[in-house]
């Protein structure tokens, strides 16, 4: 059983990964990813700060300060991973070396584009790796809670914060639901347990399709 929504989320996140594939994890929600990796696939968890072979996050006794993630997370290691620069990091990302990319968002519209990062001034982080990783990754996987925390929606027709990159994401979990984001249409093709289809389309501001596996 899972702790709470965002651990939830990350859960189902998880099970989008397949064996083999090199993934990025972003800022919150996407870091506890790490501990949801199905026993059934080996995946290559890395950090653009500079790790490839992020594992599980450390018991209390555990945490080492020097090793952390690129949201200043303490993580641990698995055997065989790997130390390099920024700047080798960045050049697995924009060398389209990353196979699934799983971010936070503040806001997805309905043609899957992302906004995570607003003006400064705001108490809300900047951009990062962002931009690069949505160019880059082969894969994009969104996580977020479903509404911001004034109920608003996440998923809305147009994005109102600045936009980080054009390129669609291609799936989108909440702590409602999972979408599919596709060429023409934002697809709801799982709802997550205990949530109903009316509470999901009352607090959804984008046009979505319903395709929802029996």
């Amino acid at each position: 059983m899972v702790p709470d929504v965002k651990h939830a989320i990350a859960a189902r996140a998880a099970q989008e990964l397949c064996d083999g594939d090199v993934v990025n994890l972003g800022v919150g929600i996407p870091t506890l990813v790490a501990n949801y990796v199905p026993n059934t696939v080996t995946v290559h968890l890395h950090t653009e700060n500079g790790l490839l072979g992020v594992g599980p996050s450390p018991s209390q006794e555990d945490v080492d300060p020097d090793l952390i993630n690129a949201g200043k997370v303490p993580v641990t290691e698995v055997v065989g991973s790997s130390f390099f620069s920024s700047a080798d990091s960045f050049a697995m990302i924009r060398g389209g070396h990353i196979d699934v990319a799983i971010l936070g968002a503040l806001q997805v519209d309905e043609q899957g584009r992302v906004a995570n990062w607003t003006v400064p001034g705001k108490p809300i982080l900047g951009v990062g790796g962002a931009m690069d990783l949505l160019v880059g990754a082969r894969k994009v996987i969104v996580t977020m809670t479903h509404t911001a925390q004034d109920g608003t929606p996440k998923l809305v027709k147009r994005c109102t914060l600045p936009v980080t990159a054009e390129r669609r994401v291609n799936f989108i979990v909440t702590d409602l639901a999972v979408f599919e984001v596709r060429r023409t249409d934002l697809a709801l093709i799982e709802l997550q347990p205990g949530a109903e289809l009316k509470t999901v389309q009352r607090l959804t501001d984008a046009h979505f399709l319903v395709e929802l596996q029996a």
